[in-house]
């Protein structure tokens, strides 16, 4: 069933919702996130999406192993969970003057918490939508503090198990959620294509009676191309504004060139899906001329047989069909 996220209906035969993350492609400035809120409608999208948490909120400022970042992270240059959030992260200040500019230009804007206070401040900016990341699937009083809002709710799957999926699910459903939309999502960044497993879209979609986007940290635009034709009905990727932006999330991030490419690809790629049908198109029907028929080739006089001496298998399509050739 397509569910309503602010002015938008999202689901099987409604247009694809594309929407912009901006995650700490800001760089810490607020022009710049400004400005990125600018090019992810330049470039074609319907949302922006915040991540609203601070580095005390989300993590411990500690240099413990548990919280040092490992040698193959993209991160590993931060040191610590707690410095790469405390670089990263949106200071909740801005999170209002974002808002306000993607609903002056047409654009839907919401974010994911990542506690219980986000929520509340989150609900008093009226967003349209909640995103649980896919670290947060498994934060069950979050889920249940989301839930109440009565606000749809996107779920990305991106290091869950079936079981953790199938646990965030029930919870939403059994404390009032009735808009969900769970993202096929790969927790890798960038995410190998070959890691992406899309197929599993429609069998996410099938399993749990759901809508089903994806959240995408591949390179280029081949996965929302892909996934779209597998049935994902909402694309999220992370923007910045140029191809050569060095921030904290810039390696996995879409510049607003090639987001405009990935917007236009999805736009013609549900155009061109159509609907199921032996009919012809209108513009099929112009070109009749192309098509074979049975046409007189020479003089035929009254009382002679049609032979092949006077009839032939031509084109243009507008004479007699030519199952009749044998009659």
């Amino acid at each position: 069933m397509p569910i309503k996220i602010g002015q938008h209906m999202i689901g099987e035969n409604q247009p694809v919702f594309i929407v912009a993350e901006i995650s700490g492609n800001h760089n810490g400035q607020l022009d710049r996130a400004l400005e990125l809120v600018h090019c992810a409608k330049r470039a074609g999208a319907n949302a922006i999406k915040l991540q609203t948490y601070t580095p005390d909120t989300i993590t411990l400022n500690s240099d413990k192993p548990d919280f040092v970042l490992t040698h193959n992270s993209p991160w590993a240059d931060y040191g610590t969970l707690w410095n790469v959030y405390n670089h990263a992260y949106t200071p909740w200040e801005w999170h209002e003057a974002l808002f306000n500019e993607a609903k002056k230009i047409g654009l839907e804007y919401f974010s994911s918490p990542f506690d219980l206070t986000a929520v509340d401040f989150l609900q008093n900016l009226d967003v349209c939508a909640f995103k649980i990341a896919s670290p947060e699937i498994n934060d069950i009083p979050l889920l249940k503090k989301v839930s109440a809002t009565k606000k749809p709710v996107i779920v990305s799957t991106g290091i869950a198990s079936k079981e953790d999926v199938d646990l965030a699910v029930t919870t939403l459903r059994e404390t009032g959620s009735e808009d969900i939309i769970l993202l096929k999502c790969t927790t890798a960044y960038p995410t190998p294509l070959k890691d992406m497993n899309l197929s599993s879209i429609p069998m996410i979609r099938d399993d749990y009676c759901i809508n089903v986007g994806l959240s995408d940290h591949s390179l280029g635009i081949v996965a929302p191309i892909m996934a779209v034709t597998m049935g994902a009905v909402l694309v999220e990727k992370h923007i910045k504004q140029a191809s050569d932006d060095k921030t904290v999330d810039s390696d996995f991030s879409s510049s607003e060139d090639e987001f405009r490419q990935m917007c236009q690809a999805i736009r013609e790629t549900t155009e061109a899906f159509g609907e199921p049908t032996y009919n012809l198109a209108e513009s099929v029907k112009l070109n009749f001329k192309g098509g074979r028929s049975l046409y007189v080739t020479e003089k035929i006089l009254k009382g002679e047989i049609f032979s092949e001496a006077n009839i032939a298998s031509v084109r243009p399509g507008y004479g007699i069909h030519t199952k009749y050739y044998d009659i």
